[in-house]
């Protein structure tokens, strides 16, 4: 292997927030993309169903670009992997299960027969392009996630994706803390670790402990069950068709999502399903309440989520009734609280019983506490460390754990999405930012973020709107009717007395008091905006987006 002259660790997702996790590690002329994830958006950005990290610096360099290596299936690392794929075509290495779930993924954007994929196995080094890539097993909660080692000469880059230590999973696979141990040994420039609980003291309870509670849940019910979870959570779909079989349930899967997950996995042999237990949600409707388990997702309040539409009786085939029982296997992630309450609200109002992390012991995640993470850093024994995945404070978090722990304060480096980091054998330094935009998805298609553009959004949703149409002649310059006022989540246009009257009048005087030597219709529309909208604000306090539309009659 070649002595590399530059190693560069570039984050364009992940650190500062939950989600969006991209990380980019480069070798001289390589660059290894760990991870595509998506962000779920805020509430203050209305329309938006996700956000993906910016990969432009990826793009102007995408002959360097090697492959991407993925850690695990779940959304916020996978979820961005068809608007990755449609710009950058490089090869994609990925676990057995994780490679079914972006099968899935990409078999939906129309990608997967372009796509070259490849199905690693644990501890066994791949060599892609002049490196060698070796990924092992660690804990999570879903079956298959891997940490990774990039091999340089300097030591190994290692990225522990999210994990946990967890003796008893469900799966049997345990932390690999024996390859882990073997690479300290041979020598660690780099640790990227997860940092999503290194505020929370002591250990993380063990996935197979919430096994007990929602069977417990599942056997109390009176009525109808529907357990929400996420759609790529395998251990927790075993859990609920386990205990289905137990009580004599038949289990039927809401969303598309889910359900070819679901199957896919079970193809594969990652869930099992004793006979019978799986049944369409057609055949759900023909048996009685209590011999009923449905599966679904929207444990994140996400607006078009299976679980988001039933509690607003927005759902085509399921109706919550007075009896049902909805367990929602999750927690909220950091910004997403407020519509997550919504919806169990909602669920109340309908009259269901409601169970969720805050009141049952029915899910327990899947992230390293504070003594896993110590007993991480004191086996890794890393030269350079970089805390990713979470918050700011979560990164500071775990970046006191390596000081308590005897990593040299100046070798740890907190950082930001965007930073760039240059490593030799002796220092790590920050010398670059990249400038990152927020890239929304809307439908299918990215848009990248103007301050414009969310702003609109924002004001329309907190204001509403005001269309003003008119027909108007040039020659002289005079309408020819009056102009039609429409408003949108303005209802003072109309409440007001006489505002809708004001505005008309406003416009034949804009029209008629228009004295440009030059005819332009942009200039017209922008000066009736600008009337109206002052005139608006002047009359109800409020400001509305104002839309002007012309229609010229020469």
């Amino acid at each position: 292997m070649s002595n590399f002259s530059n190693i560069r660790i570039i984050p364009l997702g992940g650190l500062g927030e939950i989600g969006r996790n991209m990380m980019v590690v480069e070798l001289d002329h390589d660059i290894f993309i760990i991870d595509a994830g998506i962000l779920f958006p805020s509430s203050d950005m209305p329309g938006v169903d996700f956000i993906i990290s910016d990969i432009s610096y990826l793009i102007k360099n995408k002959d360097r670009v090697q492959a991407i290596l993925l850690t695990h299936g779940h959304e916020d690392h996978i979820g961005a992997l068809p608007y990755v794929l449609s710009e950058l075509n490089v090869p994609v290495y990925a676990s057995r299960l994780t490679h079914g779930l972006i099968s899935v993924k990409l078999r939906e954007h129309g990608l997967l027969k372009q796509a070259d994929l490849h199905i690693i196995e644990p501890n066994s080094p791949l060599k892609i392009g002049s490196s060698t890539v070796e990924f092992f097993r660690v804990c999570h909660s879903i079956p298959d996630s891997m940490g990774i080692a990039i091999h340089t000469p300097l030591g190994s880059i290692i990225h522990t994706g999210d994990f946990k230590v967890d003796h008893t999973p469900i799966d049997n696979h345990k932390t690999d803390f024996a390859t882990l141990s073997r690479l300290a040994s041979e020598g660690v420039l780099l640790l990227l670790a997860d940092s999503t609980y290194a505020e929370v003291d002591g250990y993380t309870p063990s996935e197979s402990t919430i096994q007990s509670p929602i069977d417990l849940k599942i056997s109390q019910a009176e009525g109808r069950i529907i357990v929400a979870t996420f759609a790529s959570l395998i251990s927790r779909m075993q859990i609920v068709l386990d205990s289905a079989f137990r009580h004599n349930r038949k289990v039927a899967v809401v969303g598309r999502s889910m359900s070819n997950n679901l199957k896919m996995a079970i193809k594969i042999g990652y869930l099992n399903a004793e006979p019978n237990v799986l049944i369409s949600l057609k055949e759900a409707k023909k048996l009685p309440a209590n011999k009923i388990i449905l599966l679904a997702t929207g444990t994140q309040g996400e607006p078009t989520s299976a679980l988001v539409r039933m509690s607003r009786n927005e759902h085509n085939d399921v109706n919550i009734v007075s009896g049902d029982t909805v367990i929602l296997s999750s927690s909220p992630i950091p910004g997403n609280e407020s519509l997550v309450a919504k919806t169990i609200d909602d669920l109340y109002r309908l009259g269901a019983k409601v169970f969720s992390s805050r009141n049952a012991n029915v899910h327990v995640h899947g992230h390293a506490s504070r003594e896993e993470l110590k007993l991480l850093l004191n086996i890794v024994r890393p030269k350079f460390f970089i805390p990713i995945h979470g918050e700011y404070r979560h990164l500071v978090a775990n970046a006191e754990l390596a000081k308590l722990v005897g990593i040299k304060p100046q070798n740890t480096l907190v950082l930001e999405n965007g930073y760039v980091v240059d490593i030799n054998s002796t220092e790590a330094n920050t010398t670059d930012y990249i400038p990152l935009e927020q890239v929304f998805i809307s439908g299918k298609k990215p848009w990248y973020n103007t301050d414009f553009q969310l702003k609109e959004r924002n004001r329309i949703s907190k204001s509403g709107l005001v269309v003003v149409g008119l027909a108007a002649k040039s020659r002289p310059l005079a309408l020819l009717s009056d102009p039609t006022i429409v408003s949108y989540g303005f209802p003072e246009l109309n409440q007001i007395e006489g505002l809708s009257e004001k505005t008309s009048q406003l416009v034949h005087f804009a029209l008629e008091n228009d004295s440009a030597s030059v005819l332009d219709w942009y200039d017209i529309r922008e000066n009736i905006t600008r009337l109206v909208a002052d005139m608006l604000y002047k009359e109800t306090k409020r400001r509305p987006v104002v839309l002007a539309l012309v229609q010229p009659a020469d």
